[in-house]
């Protein structure tokens, strides 16, 4: 099943529990005759369920209720859901305590009466885990039926992805559809196919072939729409996994790995067993759904105090570089951004326009392209304050991998391994690299210890560090210690 498809289902599911909810609520407050309230009109209702939905949307959107659900265990998910809605209705009944009810006017939607909010709070909390895990049933049937699998990838010798098939076969409801494998060496093993039996409701034998080896991983990934590699390679192949790892970095592909091989990338690995299945996850979700929510929301606070306080200041700093040099006052450039998507950065030029002429080059320290107001631009990090319309678009975020160009990234990737790791988080105005070292790459070594800061960022991700590197960012420009 595809992701869109599935986070359409999830939902129309909590669009008819929460309206559910409004409703039979509505009635046991109006029209059971239980309470002495006089009944609100058509329009109230209309307007009360409405913004009750919206709040909800807000609330399983940042708690992370909409990421992939359909392979967790019912009581997973459960637990999940239930601290969701916990925290839902206990902020709403304080916001209705403390914020509504004190002003005069209308009488709360909820209402300022202690049990109307209990019984709202528990009729939400029985639709809504009722009709969830009613889908999440459904859906594991279907899985457990073969219908709705995900397209899947073993790479590993015959022997190990024969193994490893057969154990997946026993475990329908992860939903693992295994079109074929791949080796590690070029050459073809003397029999290039083995036979599975596909443990459904109705068994059947299916033939898995090999489709290549590591050199082609792309390609099959790409031409059999792959959406799940798994990983069982011996646990000497450190370099393989590596490799294979770099290539998958940046895209939305899942990856496994058997747990025989998680000495190796301990750092970029999340331990979750779903049915007791020995999987470990590489490449999960980075960073906990509410961090995501604060990190955008101060991306987009930060980007317009900055732009429109700032305004007369920027405007006379254009003003100054149009004046200092021949050449446009803007620079952009195109750079590779999140997933591998190609976007504008913006800056001040702070170099000559002829700078690139014979080709794309790094910066050095003392840089003769470089102008004499652009070596101020560049001290004081002020060439920078344009790619805030590039955070607030949502190219780039305040903090994260500073954005390559595209020429850079291809050189690297062969260069470095898991290199292709920081495309799968928004590159940053300023980064981990910029508030410990904050120099320019100069070479290839320059940029290997970049990488280092890079993988150590995104690996340790949230909401607490960005704010750390933030407040150590403003300590450097305020300094004016930048490189020039």
């Amino acid at each position: 099943m595809s992701k869109h498809r599935e986070l359409l289902i999830l939902l129309l599911v909590d669009f008819l529990a929460l309206n559910l909810t409004w409703l039979v609520f509505h009635y046991i407050r109006y029209d059971s005759g239980l309470f002495d309230v006089v009944p609100s009109g058509t329009e109230e209702i209309f307007i009360n369920g409405g913004f009750l939905y919206l709040y909800w949307l807000a609330v399983f959107a940042t708690f992370g209720l909409y990421r992939s659900r359909y392979t967790r265990p019912l009581f997973d998910e459960f637990v999940t859901v239930l601290k969701t809605l916990v925290f839902g209705i206990l902020f709403l009944s304080l916001a209705v305590r403390f914020v509504w009810d004190p002003v005069p006017g209308p009488e709360p939607f909820i209402s300022d009466s202690r049990i109307l909010r209990v019984t709202y709070g528990l009729i939400t909390i029985a639709f809504v885990i009722s009709l969830r895990l009613a889908l999440l049933s459904a859906w594991s049937k279907l899985l457990a039926a073969g219908i709705g699998r995900r397209p899947s990838l073993i790479i590993g010798e015959r022997a190990s992805a024969e193994e490893l098939a057969d154990k997946i076969s026993h475990y329908p409801r992860l939903g693992y559809e295994v079109v074929g494998y791949i080796t590690t060496n070029g050459a073809a093993a003397d029999s290039n196919s083995f036979r599975i039996v596909s443990r459904t409701n109705k068994p059947n034998e299916r033939i898995v072939s090999r489709l290549g080896g590591v050199a082609d991983l792309e390609t099959v990934t790409h031409k059999h729409g792959i959406k799940e590699v798994l990983v069982a390679l011996d646990s000497g192949e450190h370099e393989t996994l590596l490799t294979i790892l770099s290539k998958l970095g940046a895209g939305d592909i899942g990856v496994k790995i058997v747990p025989d091989l998680y000495d190796i990338v301990s750092g970029q690995a999340r331990t979750r067993e779903i049915y007791g299945f020995p999987l470990i996850d590489i490449n999960p979700e980075i960073m906990r759904p509410w961090e995501e929510v604060a990190k955008r929301t101060l991306d987009i606070a930060v980007s317009l105090i900055v732009i429109v306080l700032g305004l007369p200041f920027w405007l006379g700093i254009a003003a100054l570089v149009k004046l200092s040099s021949k050449g446009p006052v803007v620079y952009s450039q195109e750079r590779v951004g999140k997933n591998g998507k190609i976007f504008k950065i913006y800056k001040f030029r702070s170099m000559r326009t002829d700078a690139e002429a014979e080709g794309p080059k790094w910066a050095t320290k003392n840089d003769p392209r470089v102008t004499a107001y652009g070596r101020f631009l560049r001290r004081s990090h002020l060439d920078e304050i344009p790619q805030f319309f590039n955070v607030l678009k949502g190219d780039m975020s305040l903090v994260g991998p500073r954005p390559e160009r595209g020429h850079f990234v291809q050189l690297l990737s062969k260069e470095i391994p898991y290199y292709s790791r920081r495309l799968r988080v928004r590159p940053g105005v300023t980064g981990l690299y910029q508030a410990m070292v904050d120099k320019y790459d100069e070479n290839i070594e320059d940029v290997r210890d970049r990488v280092r800061y890079d993988l150590m960022y995104i690996e340790s991700m949230s909401f607490r560090l960005d704010m750390k590197i933030l407040l150590r960012t403003l300590y450097t420009v305020v300094r004016g210690k930048g490189q020039a």
